[in-house]
C-alpha cells in the first residue's frame, strides 16, 4: 500500500466535500458546489485560490493556460464537476492539470449523484 502524501489536508479537503454534497445533495450547477467549497474551506481555514489560471507551454513557448477550479494551499487542484458520471476524459483533464501545475495532489469531485463520486491523483513526475 503506498503512502498517502499530505494525508491531514487530503482528509480535510475530502471532508469539505462530503460535508457540501450532504447539504446540498445532487442536481445543481457546478458553480454553486464551487460556491459552496469555498465557504466550507474558508469554515476549516484551508487557505484556497478560485480559478487560478496555469500557463501552458509548447517548446518553452506560452500558448495558453487551463484554470483550476480550485487550488488549496498551493498544494491540491480541485477539479469540480456536475455531470452524470466521472469519464475517463476527466481524469486525463486533472492528471495534465497536475502535470503541468507541477502540484503534488489532485481530487476530481463530482457531486451530481445521490453519493459523493470522487477520484484522488498523485503526481507522479520526478523531481516534485
Amino acid at each position: 500500500m503506498s503512502k498517502i502524501v499530505y494525508k491531514e489536508l487530503s482528509y480535510k479537503v475530502v471532508g469539505c466535500a462530503f460535508k457540501v454534497h450532504r447539504q446540498l445533495g445532487a442536481g445543481l450547477v457546478e458553480s454553486a458546489y464551487e460556491e459552496a467549497m469555498c465557504e466550507e474551506l474558508k469554515r476549516v481555514s484551508l487557505p484556497f485560490e478560485r480559478q487560478k489560471v496555469y500557463t501552458v507551454f509548447y517548446d518553452r513557448k506560452a500558448i495558453g493556460g487551463f484554470i483550476a477550479d480550485l487550488v488549496v494551499d498551493n498544494t491540491v487542484i480541485l477539479e469540480l464537476k456536475s455531470v452524470a458520471r466521472i469519464i475517463p476524459i476527466y481524469e486525463a483533464q486533472l492528471l495534465n492539470y497536475l502535470k503541468i501545475s507541477r502540484l503534488p495532489v489532485g481530487y476530481l469531485f463530482n457531486f451530481n449523484g445521490v453519493r459523493l463520486d470522487w477520484k484522488r491523483f498523485a503526481n507522479t513526475m520526478e523531481g516534485l
